[in-house]
Formats: C-alpha cells, sequence, structure tokens
C-alpha cells in the first residue's frame, strides 16, 4: 500500500504561502504558511499533521492489541503533542484516556506500551516518544 500527499509553496520561507493536499482529498489545497506554522495564522503545519498521524495510528493499533487480548474499547481518545526546538522534533507525547470494559489497569498499561512502541508512525519517528494513560 502507497499513500500520498503533494505540497506547493509559493515565495520565501517566512513570506510565501503554501497549500497541502492529500491522496483522498481530505486536505484540499489547506493552506499553511510561516504564520501558521510558528505563530497563530490560519492554517495547518507539518507538525499538526504529525501530530493528527500519530494519534490516528497508536489509537487505531491500541484497538487491535486490545482485540488481540479479547477486549472491546467502548472509545478511545489520544491527543498527541509534538514538540519542535530548533528545527528538530523533539518529543512526540501520547495523552489516552479509555473506556474498556473488563480490562485490568495492569493489561491496560501493557496494550497501551505496545501499541506506542509497534504503530507503524512511532516506527517512522526517530524521536523521544512518551506516553500517558487514563483507563476510564
Amino acid at each position: 500500500m502507497k499513500r500520498n500527499a503533494t505540497a506547493v509553496w509559493q515565495g520565501t520561507g517566512k513570506e510565501g504561502k503554501g497549500n497541502l493536499t492529500t491522496q483522498s482529498t481530505t486536505l484540499s489545497k489547506t493552506q499553511y504558511s510561516w504564520s501558521s506554522r510558528f505563530a497563530d495564522g490560519v492554517g495547518t503545519n507539518p507538525e499538526e499533521l504529525v501530530a493528527a498521524a500519530h494519534a490516528g495510528c497508536f489509537t487505531m493499533k491500541l484497538t487491535f492489541v486490545l482485540g488481540a487480548a479479547g477486549f472491546t474499547p467502548d472509545e478511545i481518545e489520544t491527543r498527541c503533542d509534538i514538540d519542535l526546538v530548533d528545527g528538530s522534533v523533539i518529543e512526540s507525547h501520547l495523552s489516552v484516556k479509555a473506556k474498556v470494559p473488563g480490562i485490568s489497569v495492569d493489561q491496560f498499561n501493557a496494550a497501551v506500551a505496545d501499541a506506542k512502541d509497534n504503530c507503524p508512525i512511532s516506527k517512522l519517528l526517530k524521536t523521544n516518544i512518551t506516553h500517558e494513560a487514563t483507563l476510564l
């Protein structure tokens, strides 16, 4: 399976502007700029998209890990914070809250650790990945 996205940029790094389009067209010429990346401008940015990818991938992997252990979650909510410092992503932090009937805290924490280590985006990132988990 291959997926793709396209970035188009016009102008300089700080004064220019760009747009992103994904293969599915969920993002279709979605604007991004220096301001949306480093200030409070309107639009998306690469780090926000990495955070969305990591949160989504981890959450889906966690459902598979839980399913393999015989559990079906009622709901999983994951927030991912990407920390960009001096031009490098130095950390991706996953905060997960889940309602999983019948699971113990130890079983849940083991499933979270497995998903964190083994989701494809975690494997892709060359950075420190941390997490916190709350079983509701």
